[in-house]
């Protein structure tokens, strides 16, 4: 199989880069980044892109699966216009080439708690980015909705805090549906999905259970 990955050089897409470039069911992986990536692999093909501009690209954009790992915060993006880009826009617009382009598989990462009706900005913009891939008509549309991530040397403030509260709840049996989740074992339910031939919404016990 041939993989496609955007959002590789986050915390989940470099786990999941480098677990396509290790499994033996895939052939090939390609990152679409705007900075160069760290890895070096003789299956890896590494396309640097302006994102804005996607008639530059939209060619190269073919393959089997394609995962979706974008995202940033509102700190990272700078204001809620540019995460809207980011979260929003990109992803909307890599699945539109995909049923261009025809690539049978498209998993995107949103997050627990996602609705489009929501007050807050974050679970609003996921919610309506979950709206707009369905109506989009995809083939094969898996939507993850994990908890709130464990990530490695994470510069995240708010999440650190976060995570370190709901951990040392945890070590009491409390809040158990809601630990972090390391991005390993999102990454791992990803492939795992295509694996099992996913399709819809998967909360975050069935990411558990696929990539735990």
């Amino acid at each position: 199989m041939k993989a496609i990955i955007i959002g590789a050089t986050g915390a989940t897409g470099k786990a999941l880069t480098q677990m396509l470039l290790n499994n033996e069911h895939y052939q090939s992986v390609v990152v679409f980044v705007r900075k160069p990536v760290a890895i070096n692999h003789p299956k890896l093909t590494v396309h640097l892109i302006d994102f804005d501009t996607p008639y530059d690209w939209v060619d190269k954009v073919k393959g089997d699966v394609l995962f979706c790992c974008l995202g940033t915060t509102l700190k990272q993006a700078g204001g809620q216009e540019n995460q809207r880009k980011i979260d929003f826009d990109y992803p909307l617009v890599f699945a539109n080439i995909a049923k261009q382009n025809g690539i049978a598989r498209f998993l995107v990462l949103s997050s627990d708690g996602a609705n489009a009706d929501s007050r807050l900005f974050y679970y609003r913009l996921k919610g309506e980015l979950e709206t707009a891939l369905q109506n989009i008509g995809l083939n094969h549309l898996t939507i993850l909705r994990p908890p709130l991530l464990q990530r490695e040397n994470s510069d995240r403030f708010g999440e650190m805090v976060s995570e370190k509260a709901l951990l040392f709840l945890n070590q009491f049996g409390l809040l158990l549906s809601a630990k972090p989740m390391p991005t390993d074992v999102l990454a791992r339910a990803m492939i795992e999905a295509v694996a099992q031939n996913k399709t819809g919404v998967l909360e975050k016990g069935e990411i558990w259970g696929l990539g735990g």
